[in-house]
């Protein structure tokens, strides 16, 4: 297999950049775009010279990849067209909008033996590609997302509009299940849940502290880990990792001493490493960094936390 012919459904504000990329992936051939608004399509299909398509269902039998960049709402009906024609799908997060619609297509694309990617892009940040060899068990677990308003995501709560990359990111760093889940949160903006914090405490003992707000005026993304012999901060927004560790010698009389350590990584594109990734699970057959069963366990854990704010 020399390149795989993709496509992306839905080019909106993100799918256009989902497009960029599949056309600057050298086993890419990008060879569609589809949206419902045909001057959106148009547009985008123009910028990359390939046919715009209103219609995703005219895609089938002239594809063998596509990403998924539609309403949360529409996850469900249109990656099940594609996984039931034997398509690898990459389809943005969250995986869908129930568990039982993301339970489903996990299925449907077992059976049919697809490439099944979910769009969680904080496992590409290069601050947390470094963390593989540096985690060990964690003990405690904190993390605060914030962010200024954006009516974009608006069509689903806080939770799973941007708690649910950290929900994501902390599931695969604990390796644990979850034992039980505290959750608190408002509406400020609108009519969903605009901040939550939920707390997180898994089997193996591993407590885990969430923040997600959208209602503020600046950006933060950060995540601090302690485990018992270290304590890792990173900044996803700056791609900056910090870690402290427990030296040999002692900084006081029975306490260890502290090696820190702080490193900064390039911006780089992690849409494109994600995107890269994909295509090479395909081309391998290697499971993919983010699977459906692992964007099926994020949203069981993110609609725990709706529930219990009542909205789920």
């Amino acid at each position: 297999m020399s390149t795989i012919k993709t496509a992306v459904i839905g080019v909106g504000y993100l799918g256009k950049f989902h497009a960029q990329k599949y056309a600057q992936i050298d086993t890419s051939e990008l060879v569609a775009v589809c949206d419902a608004n045909l001057e959106i399509a148009q547009t985008i299909a123009d910028e990359h010279n390939v046919p715009a398509f209103t219609d995703y269902h005219q895609l089938i039998g002239k594809v063998g990849a596509v990403s998924i960049v539609v309403p949360t709402q529409k996850h469900y009906e249109v990656a099940k067209v594609f996984l039931e024609n034997g398509i690898h799908v990459l389809l943005e997060k969250p995986i869908t909008s129930t568990v039982e619609e993301a339970q489903d297509l996990v299925k449907i694309a077992d059976d049919n033996q697809c490439v099944f990617q979910i769009g969680h892009l904080e496992r590409f940040n290069p601050a947390v590609l470094a963390l593989e060899d540096e985690l060990k068990q964690p003990l405690f677990i904190e993390s605060n997302r914030i962010a200024p308003f954006n009516p974009r995501g608006a069509d689903v709560n806080v939770v799973l509009d941007l708690m649910i990359h950290d929900i994501d990111i902390i599931l695969d760093f604990a390796r644990s299940p979850v034992k039980h889940i505290d959750a608190n949160g408002v509406a400020v903006i609108s009519n969903e849940i605009d901040i939550a914090n939920a707390r997180l405490t898994f089997e193996d003992g591993c407590v885990a502290n969430v923040t997600a707000s959208r209602v503020s005026m600046k950006s933060e993304r950060i995540m601090r880990i302690f485990q018992h012999d270290s304590y890792i901060s990173i900044d996803f927004q700056n791609k900056k990792l910090s870690l402290h560790k427990k030296g040999d010698g002692e900084m006081y009389p029975g306490i260890a001493d502290i090696e820190s350590n702080e490193r900064t990584f390039e911006q780089g594109d992690a849409l494109y490493s994600e995107i890269e990734a994909f295509l090479n699970s395909i081309k391998t057959g290697e499971p993919p960094v983010v699977s459906g069963k692992a964007g099926l366990l994020a949203l069981q854990t993110a609609s725990k936390i709706s529930e219990l704010l009542g909205t789920n």
